[in-house]
C-alpha cells in the first residue's frame, strides 16, 4: 500500500515520468472528447494489450462522465474497466504494480456513485460493503471506505480514532470529547492541499475555539520523506514533526495522532479530509479534500450554536 501511496505522490512531483495515456485521456475528457478519448484508449490497447496504464486510462472514462451525471455511460464505462481488472487479476496481485489498483478503485467508486445518483443510495451502500470486505486486505480498502463514508457516515456516531502514538499535546479520547464540537483534520507531510488548509483552520480555531471547538490533527506515515526518499519509522517521525512544526505552527495546540489505520477506518485516500462532529458526536460533515474559510467556517457554525 504505501508503494501506491508513493507512486502517486512522486506522479504529481514528477508529471513527465507518468503515464501519457492516462494524461491525454484526461485531456480529451477536459475537452468532453469521450469519442477520441475511446480511440485512444482502444489504439494504445491494441498496441500494448490491457495493462495497468490502460486501465487507469479507461477509467477515467468514466469518472469523466459521473462528473457530468452522464449515469448510462459512466456505468458502462465504469463495468468495462472492472470487467478487464478482474480479468488482469487472473495474472498478478492486485498491488503488484500502481495502475491496476487506481483503475480497480475508480471502477468500484463510479458504479457506487452511479447507483446514488439515480436515488439508490441503499443498493450503493450494499455493493460498496461488499467490496469493502472483498478488498479488505489491498490498497483500495481505503478508498472503497471513502465512498462508503460519503454516503453513509454524516448522522452517525464516528469510528474510534487510535491514539497509541501522537505528535504534539497528547490527544484526548474521541468519546471524552462529547460536549464538545471536534474537527478531524487528516493530513500528510508531503500535501500541499493540506498545507493550503494550515492557516484556515487556524483562524477556524481563533473563531471557534472559545466556543468549544477541538481540532485534531491524524497523520500517517507513508515510509518516505522529501522528494520520495525511502525512511524508516525512525526517520520519518522526526521528519514529520518537523513539517508539523513548520507547517502547522499556527496550530500549536492540534494533537496528531500518527497511525496508518486512522487513515483506513475513516477513509482518508484524500489528504485532506475534513470530519465535523457536533457536540453530541455526531458526523455532521465528512469531506475529502480541502476546504475554504467561508465553506469551513459555515459548517462549523452550525454546530458550535
Amino acid at each position: 500500500m504505501l508503494f501506491i501511496m508513493k507512486f502517486a505522490v512522486l506522479a504529481l512531483l514528477l508529471p513527465s515520468a507518468y503515464g501519457a495515456i492516462v494524461a491525454d485521456v484526461r485531456a480529451l475528457i477536459a475537452k468532453d472528447d469521450f469519442t477520441q478519448a475511446e480511440n485512444v484508449v482502444g489504439e494504445y490497447r491494441r498496441q500494448h494489450g490491457a495493462n495497468g496504464e490502460m486501465l487507469e486510462a479507461h477509467s477515467w472514462l468514466g469518472r469523466g462522465a459521473l462528473a457530468q451525471k452522464r449515469y448510462d455511460d459512466a456505468g458502462r464505462y465504469a463495468g468495462e474497466t472492472r470487467r478487464m481488472s478482474l480479468e488482469a487479476l487472473a495474472k498478478r496481485g492486485l498491488d503488484d504494480e500502481p495502475h491496476l489498483p487506481i483503475a480497480l478503485g475508480a471502477s468500484i467508486e463510479v458504479q457506487s456513485h452511479v447507483l446514488a445518483g439515480r436515488g439508490q443510495r441503499s443498493e450503493a451502500v450494499s455493493f460498496l460493503k461488499q467490496e469493502l470486505d472483498r478488498w479488505k486486505n489491498t490498497s483500495i480498502r481505503t478508498r472503497i471506505q471513502k465512498n462508503l463514508h460519503l454516503l453513509s457516515l454524516e448522522g452517525t456516531a464516528p469510528p474510534a480514532v487510535e491514539m497509541k502514538e501522537w505528535f504534539g499535546p497528547k490527544p484526548p479520547p474521541l468519546a471524552s470529547l462529547k460536549g464538545s464540537p471536534v474537527l478531524l483534520f487528516f493530513w500528510a507531510h508531503w500535501c500541499g492541499d493540506c498545507k493550503y488548509q494550515a492557516p484556515i483552520l487556524a483562524q477556524i480555531k481563533e473563531k471557534f475555539g472559545p466556543k468549544g471547538l477541538v481540532i485534531l490533527g491524524p497523520t500517517q506515515l507513508y515510509g518516505y520523506i522529501a522528494r520520495g526518499e525511502d525512511a524508516p519509522p525512525e526517520k520519518e517521525k522526526p521528519y514529520i514533526d518537523e513539517v508539523r512544526r513548520t507547517h502547522y505552527a499556527a496550530l500549536p495546540s492540534m494533537p496528531a495522532p500518527l497511525s496508518g489505520e486512522n487513515f483506513k477506518i475513516y477513509g482518508a485516500s484524500t489528504t485532506p479530509t475534513l470530519v465535523l462532529l457536533d457536540k453530541h458526536g455526531i458526523v455532521r460533515m465528512y469531506h475529502p479534500g480541502k476546504m475554504t474559510y467561508e465553506d469551513l467556517a459555515g459548517r462549523v457554525e452550525q454546530v458550535v450554536r
